[in-house]
């Protein structure tokens, strides 16, 4: 296995990506790793990586045409680096929408697919059980035909990353009943029930996407970044409040004691940062943008999802799912 790491752009800089890589090769000696930035900065990495020396970054805020004009950026090269040594896969945590657009034009989207989606895994109430949210921000709104190719796309990611052979799928709505929604959730919602996509639920509302039940939740890019973000914010928001409790005083100091064991396996469990990143999926290889604020544990989790959905070749499911395959030779 073969995977290109752009180790500049994050907002933590280089060194974390080097921490990360150092790590992930202990644990992976056989895999191959590309990685891409300024010469210097990783140069402690030549024994265990192939570095490969690049001039600039992309900008957070840089445009799609920006993008595919900085030819001596490590995120170019990096994607360059991955069609051209055929790797199985590519990471960043650099500008997302720089990623999205130059992924989209240098790896091509799988043949069928109307768009890109960017997929994450979200906790839930049920203990070590994700949900899979797209899209989470690759687009700002999407057709009904679109929302419809997501739901083969997250089934065929769940079924890749955690083995779940008849996912349940559901569509993000403002409320469960048939005929809520946009005009083009309600006519995704029609395309669902009469093609009997497999494992189709129907409608559910973001306040209880976290509880368990569902495996997939199908939505625009707007509306799933949106979530995405809240969530992120809600989580962040509950623990620190929770951390004032438990200083209030020595009563509740000495309480902490009794239920430290149960903190750490909710702050475990409300930790977005220990997903890694969000995948793109419905294109030809699996590209994997890491948090832009990643640390060096994120980054390494980022490294083990793209592994796993190498390993899992949720390219090739997905292919599949659409119905789509590969021109005979």
């Amino acid at each position: 296995m073969k995977i290109v790491v752009d180790a500049m752009g994050g907002d933590n800089g280089s060194k974390i990506v080097v921490d990360a890589l150092v790590e992930f090769k202990k644990e992976n000696p056989s895999v191959d790793i590309v990685v891409v930035g300024d010469e210097n900065e990783l140069s402690s990495l030549k024994d265990i990586c192939e570095v490969v020396p690049s001039q600039s970054q992309v900008p957070m805020d840089a445009k799609a045409l920006d993008v595919m004009r900085m030819k001596d950026s490590s995120m170019l090269i990096a994607l360059n680096k991955t069609v051209e040594e055929d790797a199985d896969a590519v990471v960043t945590c650099g500008s997302t929408g720089g990623f999205l657009s130059a992924s989209t034009l240098m790896l091509k989207l799988i043949p069928g697919v109307k768009r890109a989606a960017f997929v994450a895994p979200f906790p839930t109430a049920i203990k070590g059980k994700k949900v899979v949210i797209l899209d989470v921000g690759a687009n700002n709104e999407n057709t009904s035909d679109e929302l419809y190719q997501f739901g083969y796309m997250g089934r065929a990611y769940c079924q890749a990353v955690y083995g779940i052979e008849e996912p349940n799928v559901f569509l993000l709505n403002n409320g469960t009943e048939e005929g809520k929604g946009s005009p083009a959730v309600k006519e995704a919602y029609t395309l669902f029930k009469k093609s009997e996509f497999p494992g189709f639920m129907g409608n559910i509302e973001a306040r209880t996407v976290l509880n368990g039940l569902a495996d997939v939740v199908v939505c625009d890019g707007f509306s799933g970044n949106t979530l995405l973000k809240g969530t992120e914010g809600t989580a962040s928001l509950i623990m620190n409040e929770f951390k004032k409790i438990l200083r209030k005083n020595w009563w509740t100091k000495i309480g902490y004691i009794h239920i430290r064991k149960g903190v750490k396996e909710l702050r475990e469990t409300l930790d977005y940062k220990s997903v890694g990143g969000a995948m793109l999926l419905g294109i030809n290889k699996v590209a994997v943008k890491a948090h832009g604020n990643s640390d060096a544990h994120t980054f390494l989790c980022a490294l083990d999802v793209a592994k796993k959905l190498a390993e899992n070749d949720v390219v090739t499911k997905i292919k599949e799912g659409l119905g789509v395959h590969e021109p005979e030779q």
